[in-house]
């Protein structure tokens, strides 16, 4: 791929600002996060600027483009391509979470509508359910589930509850 005449790093962090909150409101809205010649025609922008703000959103994200493409395939807590982590929103499944912890948050993007995420346990196969409304866990099968990760979370090692 050749240069872009952008440098990402020179943008606006009000145009990052309005590029992240498109590629949001989109992916919820659909399921999908928008190719950046999409988000070029919503910001009213050419689209080698919205491709130069799709890579430096995802540069401060922890999502990513799919790789040797400008096509995004996580934008956290979504995942653009098909995980193990169903979501549903109202009963319509249609999105797809980044990863476990990741499909808790996806509450907050849908005030007052349930959230349903599907997964199969990564250790047993066994298939796992947890339904939420904004703070209320309406449901969670099994009622035992707990999640794990591989990743360093809560903070010094010597003051993290779980080591």
């Amino acid at each position: 791929m050749a240069a872009d005449p952008i440098e990402p790093e020179q943008l606006p962090v009000e145009e990052l600002d309005a590029a992240y909150a498109a590629i949001m409101r989109e992916t919820v809205a659909t399921g999908v996060a928008p190719h950046y010649a999409e988000l070029a025609r919503t910001l009213g922008i050419e689209p080698v600027r919205a491709k130069a703000l799709v890579r430096r959103v995802i540069d401060l994200t922890p999502g990513w483009l799919h790789p040797g493409t400008d096509y995004i395939a996580s934008f956290p807590p979504f995942n653009n391509q098909p995980t193990q982590y169903r979501v549903s929103v109202d009963g319509e499944q249609r999105w797809f979470a980044q990863c476990a912890f990741e499909a808790l948050a996806i509450r907050w993007l849908v005030p007052g509508q349930t959230v349903t995420v599907d997964a199969p346990c990564l250790l047993g196969g066994d298939p796992l359910r947890i339904e939420m409304r904004d703070e209320e866990i309406l449901s969670m099968d099994p009622p035992e589930m707990v999640g794990y990760t591989r990743s360093v979370v809560g903070g010094d090692v010597a003051t993290r509850p779980f080591r």
